[in-house]
């Protein structure tokens, strides 16, 4: 039972960039959805905010319906990516959904972790789970 004395924990939906797979040698962390949704648990879970929605998009127009849904009903309270990196693969124009995110009163967090390090075997990892979801390969 929750304190009723405490605010709840802020509800984030986190945004992963849906990068083509063939950008893997060259900017690897932006191909892995996986990592990048770890990097916002992580943040989350060290900020007290829970995350109530995984978003994975590419090239998204900032005002599509279905990025504002769950901010609409009340579900979530602000929108967190990786870095600015990954929010300027996942929105068609990141300072225009910033923008569009103060003037609709959500907050933007950019969590900015360390990325994690893709030698030849992440590298094939990531390609092998990306490569291969519906032969059943589980991503471990």
């Amino acid at each position: 039972m929750e304190d009723a004395g405490r605010a709840p924990h802020p509800r984030a939906a986190a945004i992963a960039s849906l990068t083509p797979l063939e950008h893997l040698d060259q900017d690897p962390f932006l191909v892995d959805t996986r990592s990048q949704q770890d990097m916002c648990a992580r943040w989350a879970a060290a900020h007290d905010h829970v995350i109530t929605r995984e978003l994975l998009l590419h090239r998204l127009a900032p005002d599509h319906p279905e990025l504002w849904a769950d901010f609409d009903a009340g579900r979530v309270d602000l929108f967190l990516t990786p870095s600015r990196r990954v929010l300027d693969q996942a929105v068609t124009c990141a300072e225009e959904f910033t923008a569009l995110c103060a003037r609709r009163g959500a907050r933007v967090v950019t969590a900015d972790l360390a990325e994690p390090h893709y030698g030849p075997r992440s590298k094939a990892r990531v390609h092998r789970r990306l490569s291969m979801p519906t032969a059943g390969y589980d991503g471990c």
